[in-house]
């Protein structure tokens, strides 16, 4: 490990110092291990690991633009991992929390009609009653329908950052709500 740490500085400092050769030398070193770290944040997140080489590219370019902040007498892989990180975690809220499941694997467990309404939902449906309208209906769309805050925004005519306030207001007033009872 430490082996790689001076490499890598050594490596740096001298792309830094104009020796391009250094340079690709650098970039070819750390893309396995940048690709291998994309992966595994990936499968944490529960998402596709194909999107890795994006992750990947995103650093790279990254640390190219950002080679000049890199400090010389400093080690060079607690610099790239803080970037690699952040482009994880950029690239993580782009797409979403989202989990993919085959449907097919589940057909035989959806019911052909709906559901009669169980008690819980109805104890929900009166809770959001005692709402203002605008959180209630943000709340309705998000919370129970399961609509993203784009979709919301769209279908109440109100913009994202709107319906975020509304949102968080709505669940603040019902935590309130449900905490007095």
């Amino acid at each position: 490990m430490r082996d790689r740490e001076d490499e890598w500085s050594g490596l740096m400092r001298s792309a830094i110092s104009g020796d391009g050769a250094a340079y690709q030398r650098l970039l070819g070193a750390i893309a396995p291990v940048l690709r291998a770290a994309a992966r595994r944040g990936l499968a944490r997140a529960g998402q596709p690991l194909d999107q890795a080489e994006d992750i990947v590219q995103d650093i790279l370019l990254a640390v190219h633009l950002k080679r000049h902040t890199w400090k010389a007498n400093a080690p060079f892989a607690p610099w790239l991992f803080a970037i690699a990180r952040n482009k994880l975690i950029d690239a993580l809220r782009r797409r979403g929390r989202r989990v993919f499941v085959n449907i097919d694997d589940f057909a035989e467990m959806i019911p052909g009609e709906a559901p009669e309404e169980t008690v819980p939902a109805r104890e929900v449906a009166a809770h959001l009653e005692a709402l203002p309208a605008r959180q209630r209906d943000v709340l309705q769309s998000i919370a129970v329908d399961s609509a993203s805050i784009k979709a919301t925004a769209a279908k109440l005519s109100m913009s994202e950052g709107a319906v975020r306030v509304a949102l968080h207001r709505g669940l603040a007033n019902l935590t309130a709500k449900l905490r007095r009872e």
